[in-house]
């Protein structure tokens, strides 16, 4: 059982506002006053500090809100399995190159070995999802792309190749094309927090670039309707070998590459430091 004055911790961590914690905790904002300053007392350490009007974490009250969200995230799954010790539950979340194109057979040989269980799948951009994951609403997730690895644990899931696609037709269909030619074209992207995103926006900054170095950019979200636009010839994108994988074998789409770069993305399990039943959730994905 968690103690409530590091539950209180955890709510202002997220609001960042003692009024909203108090009204999210149904309690008055001197109580919240109260856990807070007591859990400095006991740890010698200012957790939180102000920057003008704006509440800010200290060093120490970093390194708490670390430790307390594995604490909570344990504490609430004993409470889950002492209550219902019978029943399997698991929350995954995945990006959607994942969720969509990858996963599909380890979700359904999970719930043929366990008909009984408990089980969502949230299918999401990187940055949402470890946010989920350290609010404690997810068990583990499975992401693409670049994320602070220091911060969670996690294990290599598998490393895919990362293409550049166009419509069969188009000029750049089966070439090394150069980044300076690249930069002249219609580029299909991503929104901002996606791990495919965050591949080719490294593939850049090796070069120097960023994304505003194309003078013609279209950021969507939906695979199917970059597909559908570099099918028919209204840009290129860049996008993992497992969501094109049908449309090159069936010659709908072309493949390309960037001149000099051998891109690729690894997927990562990931979860929360220090979590007891890690361990379990790993061999799902075996």
């Amino acid at each position: 059982m968690l103690d409530t004055r590091l539950h209180t911790f955890l709510v202002l961590c997220e609001t960042m506002n003692y009024t909203r914690a108090a009204e999210r905790l149904c309690i008055t904002q001197p109580a919240v006053t109260h856990h807070i300053h007591f859990l400095e007392e006991h740890y010698g350490s200012r957790l939180f500090s102000y920057e003008g009007k704006t509440l800010r974490l200290t060093e120490a009250g970093l390194r708490l809100r670390e430790l307390a969200r594995s604490l909570a995230y344990n504490s609430n799954k004993i409470e889950e399995c002492m209550s219902s010790p019978a029943a399997v539950s698991l929350r995954v979340g995945a990006t959607k190159t994942i969720g969509e194109y990858v996963i599909a057979p380890q979700v359904q040989r999970f719930l043929h070995m366990h008909p009984d269980a408990r089980f969502s799948l949230l299918v999401e951009n990187t940055q949402l999802l470890l946010c989920e994951l350290e609010g404690g609403r997810l068990d583990f997730a499975l992401v693409e792309g670049f994320f602070d690895q220091d911060k969670y644990a996690a294990k290599m899931y598998r490393r895919e190749a990362f293409l550049g696609v166009c419509a069969p037709s188009h000029r750049f269909a089966g070439r090394a094309v150069p980044l300076e030619e690249l930069l002249k074209e219609r580029l299909l992207v991503r929104e901002a927090g996606s791990g495919t995103r965050a591949v080719f926006e490294q593939a850049l900054h090796r070069r120097s670039r960023t994304l505003h170095s194309f003078s013609n950019l279209a950021c969507i979200s939906d695979f199917s309707m970059i597909k559908t636009l570099v099918r028919d010839g209204v840009g290129v994108s860049f996008l993992y070998a497992a969501v094109v994988e049908h449309e090159l074998a069936a010659g709908t789409l072309a493949q390309f590459t960037l001149e000099g770069e051998n891109l690729s993305g690894a997927f990562h399990f990931v979860c929360l430091k220090d979590n007891q039943f890690a361990g379990a959730w790993s061999e799902w994905m075996e």
